[in-house]
């Protein structure tokens, strides 16, 4: 089929890759021409796992191009994504001008019959919007919207596109719907579904999704914070719950709050709906006011530690990306612990294997930014751990104390064993389970 994405964000280069990847012809278009003459020329613009060989694979065979013509874009397609931000405003609310603005571009462009998806996360009712941004100068018998949200996490997205869970689909239109049943079968071979239902529903789908898994999330943060007051360990709690089939073992691991593009706006974006709809969405309010104090626990630590003293103090931290296998740091609990520490007047000697330039060009100078882990221990006084990559987990321990000034460990990502730390003669303050050395 012939596609075009709009917006090569993060969503957007995967989407349209993995579009690529199964034999479609795609045009991805972005307004920023250097962005794209970048992506022309073979240069992924976000770090993901396995992208960079869908996308170098398949611009090369042809069927992956960039332009910012999207007159000539649309012209080419049967199918048109939008995958465009959708940012909180000041009030909380998803921001769809972009969106809306270009759906009114495409109001005076489309001269077939096309299907308009928006694949951005967006409020329900938007794709009533959308339409009727398109039918100020188009016949309706030219177009529909479908709601096709996505489900992909950073850091495996491209599995998660090639071999979704599910693949959900909203429209009205018998027609729209065997022109998506077609796209999305060949994703969908081991017999996952392709659940069709109402545009209002799948707006909604996106959004349910996102904040329960927000909610696990803070609800394991709770329960870990109230272990370290009764001494309990939250490890144990963790497995105790997630053998149970009716919850599962997937988003019990406490930390330091979520982060991301997705779940902040998302939980703040359903709960505006909600507001604007006169529902008081009590939990969802508690999610928020959870995460907010819980992305500063191991500031919370480390100044509990120093008695608020932490005037010269330098700390080593490990981890900036929000997660994982991602240099996404929007909405990272690692920059709300930066900015604390700074604040408190200590030093920061920083390592992340993807991250640090984005983090950089935030801070500049006022970050030391290191070469690799052992690096950023260098003269510090103590470590904080913010992000589990897997560089972090079995790391050397001897020389680790080599390179500190003194063997304390803030971790917020619950790494090593407690009996080990003991062992190797750490100070080390974990979330959830007790203080050990």
């Amino acid at each position: 089929m012939k596609i075009a994405v709009v917006g090569t964000g993060y969503v957007g280069l995967v989407t349209g890759t993995c579009f690529a990847e199964t034999g479609n012809d795609v045009i991805c278009v972005d307004i920023d021409a250097a962005k794209v003459e970048k992506m022309r020329n073979g240069e992924v613009p976000i770090y993901e796992p396995d992208l960079d060989v869908l996308f170098e694979r398949n611009q090369r065979q042809g069927r992956l191009k960039f332009t910012t013509d999207l007159k000539s874009a649309v012209d080419h397609a049967e199918v048109i994504f939008l995958a465009l931000p959708t940012p909180p405003g000041a009030d909380g609310s998803a921001d769809l001008r972009f969106i809306l603005g270009v759906a009114k571009e495409l109001s005076g462009m489309i001269s077939h019959y096309s299907v308009v998806v928006d694949k951005s996360t967006v409020p329900v009712g938007t794709a009533e919007r959308v339409h009727a941004a398109l039918a100020e100068n188009l016949d309706e018998s030219l177009f529909d919207v479908v709601s096709n949200p996505e489900f992909l996490r950073e850091g495996v997205a491209v599995d998660d596109f090639l071999k979704p869970d599910r693949v959900v689909i909203g429209t009205n239109s018998k027609k729209a719907e065997e022109v998506m049943r077609r796209l999305y079968e060949p994703f969908v071979r081991s017999g996952n579904p392709i659940i069709f239902m109402d545009i209002r529903s799948a707006e909604m789908t996106k959004y349910a999704a996102n904040s329960y898994l927000a909610t696990r999330i803070s609800f394991m943060n709770e329960i870990a914070n109230l272990c370290e007051k009764v001494g309990a360990d939250v490890d144990a709690v963790r497995r105790g719950m997630g053998s149970d089939s009716r919850i599962g073992k997937r988003f019990l691991f406490p930390g330091v709050g979520y982060g991301g593009s997705c779940f902040p706006k998302d939980v703040q974006a359903l709960a505006r709906t909600a507001g604007q709809n006169e529902y008081d969405f009590q939990i969802l309010n508690a999610v928020m006011a959870v995460n907010d104090r819980q992305r500063l626990r191991i500031a919370d630590k480390i100044e509990a530690y120093y008695g608020d003293d932490l005037k010269g103090k330098t700390i080593a931290l490990w981890g900036l990306a929000f997660k994982p296998n991602t240099d996404d740091i929007r909405e990272a609990p690692a920059l709300y612990t930066i900015d604390r520490l700074l604040a408190a007047g200590a030093n920061i000697r920083a390592y992340d294997p993807e991250a640090m330039p984005n983090v950089k060009a935030i801070y500049g100078d006022k970050v030391h930014f290191c070469a690799d882990p052992y690096d950023a221990l260098g003269g510090a006084d103590a470590l904080a751990i913010v992000t589990e990559w897997s560089v972090f987990r079995t790391p050397d321990f001897g020389r680790m104390q080599e390179a500190l000034n003194h063997n304390v460990i803030f971790d917020g990502r619950n790494l090593y064993d407690l009996r080990r730390m003991v062992e190797a003669g750490f100070y080390y303050d974990s979330i959830g389970r007790d203080t050990v050395g």
